[in-house]
């Protein structure tokens, strides 16, 4: 009887623990679920499959280097997979699967229910701590982000990570046949998925940008982010090996905190954190709000104004140019999804939940832990949410985070010629000089007053 590896959100070779044991253990065998009614209905973006199904076409031809067959199986739900896997295994004669975690519920129950069929091996591949390891005195999960930040460098302050030795040499060249099924639309295309251009991006970033990440990350006409969220969301990278790879040129960076080079670690450990809430939370990934205090909050349903936000049409800049961006690149920046995700829920006081699914059906980074808690932070409804009462104005957030409008302009053209004075609220500046440009659906201080009232519950 032989073993393979089962591929989930995990789709790389080198510093993919449960591969490297797996191998070990003779596999030469892989395969990977294609479940894209799944998906589907998990508003998981085109952008993002389109970026998955270049990346196995990648990885396929990579593992055949080594001797490794990687078996693509078209399926639909995970309802499905216990049967199908089960099929596979007896075809192979295949007794043990190797895999890494995947810790929403359904993906839960797939996994409990498939190793009642085969020994299923898992491993926590796509967290530096796995969840359940970072609790407070009683044994709790925290509540609270910085404590729990607290506790996870007390864990790593002084540990150094080492990249994991590849067991295999290659063979020949790589031989993969890519699925009729793919649809292949190349619409993730400015996203490279070959190891030495991934490779190229992250020291790029840690050499160029990781220094200057704290002061640049909140400007969007700067690039001063990694670019790294859609690697990190297929698992085609991990943190650990970021985290690795920084640690190569700053040893100390996780006893410094302070240090600038630490800023983007914080980020990662934001993205453990909402990590660990949906393991010990479950009723996260089913749409609950974590503080059930905000149940009682009365959200409008007004599906024209909700259109009116998903296009970029709200009549304030820097949320329809940040709306724009996401529309165009299946992306946006990390500012910017604070700043629209709080005009939605707090100015036109519409449910969160639509803008968790719209933010899932467009973001080719799109990640359930990390967007529901995104969410329900600029909601209030969260774990260690922002307070209600602090509503991000859009005007003076322009202002301070694209001063000049050069963001504001690259997505909402028909502003270019409004001079940085007024391109943070042009409608005084059009009345006066002329200009097409559509109105603001809310006025600023009406909508907070109202959210203010209704947050009182």
């Amino acid at each position: 009887m032989k073993t393979a590896f089962w591929f989930r959100r995990d789709l790389r070779v080198y510093g993919n623990e449960a591969l490297i044991e797996a191998i070990n253990e003779g596999a030469r065998d892989a395969l990977f679920f294609y479940c894209k009614p799944q998906w589907q209905q998990h508003n998981t973006a085109s952008i993002q499959i389109d970026l998955l199904e270049r990346r196995l076409v990648e990885l396929g031809a990579l593992l055949s280097e080594f001797g490794v067959q990687l078996h693509i199986i078209e399926a639909g739900m995970f309802t499905e997979l216990p049967e199908r896997l089960s099929a596979f295994c007896e075809e192979n004669n295949i007794s043990r699967l190797f895999a890494n975690k995947e810790y929403e519920v359904n993906e839960i129950a797939r996994d409990n229910e498939c190793s009642k069929r085969v020994s299923l091996t898992c491993f926590d591949g796509d967290v530096i701590a796995p969840p359940g390891t970072v609790l407070t005195g009683s044994g709790e999960m925290f509540k609270v982000f910085t404590p729990f930040k607290k506790a996870w460098l007390k864990l790593f302050s002084d540990q150094r990570f080492n990249f994991q030795h590849w067991p295999l040499e290659k063979r020949s060249a790589g031989d993969f046949t890519t699925p009729s099924f793919f649809a292949m639309t190349m619409e993730s295309q400015k996203w490279p998925v070959d190891d030495e251009s991934i490779v190229a991006v992250v020291n790029r970033f840690i050499k160029d940008k990781l220094t200057d990440y704290q002061g640049d990350r909140d400007f969007p006409a700067i690039k001063g982010t990694s670019g790294l969220s859609p690697y990190l969301a297929l698992g085609i990278i991990s943190p650990k090996q970021l985290l690795t790879q920084i640690q190569l040129d700053n040893p100390e960076v996780l006893e410094r905190p302070s240090q600038p080079e630490f800023c983007w670690i914080n980020e990662i450990i934001w993205r453990e954190f909402y990590r660990h809430l949906i393991v010990a939370f479950p009723k996260l990934c089913k749409g609950s709000n974590f503080n059930e205090k905000y149940d009682a909050v009365a959200w409008q349903s007004d599906p024209e104004v909700f259109q009116l936000w998903c296009e970029g049409q709200t009549g304030y800049p820097i949320v329809d140019a940040a709306m724009r961006q996401l529309n165009k690149t299946g992306w946006m920046h990390n500012r910017l999804r604070m700043i629209v995700a709080s005009f939605l829920t707090k100015h036109l006081l519409i449910d969160w939940r639509q803008g968790e699914a719209y933010f899932m059906s467009k973001l080719i980074d799109g990640d359930l832990a990390s967007n529901n808690g995104g969410w329900q932070w600029a909601a209030s409804t969260g774990c260690d949410a922002q307070p209600y009462f602090r509503i991000f104005n859009p005007i003076t957030q322009s202002e301070k985070f694209d001063p000049d409008g050069t963001f504001i302009r690259t997505y909402v053209p028909e502003l270019k010629n409004v001079p940085a004075k007024h391109i943070h609220f042009p409608h005084d500046y059009l009345s006066a000089f002329g200009g097409q440009y559509c109105a603001p659906i809310v006025d600023h201080k009406e909508a907070r007053a109202r959210a203010l009232e209704a947050f009182k519950v």
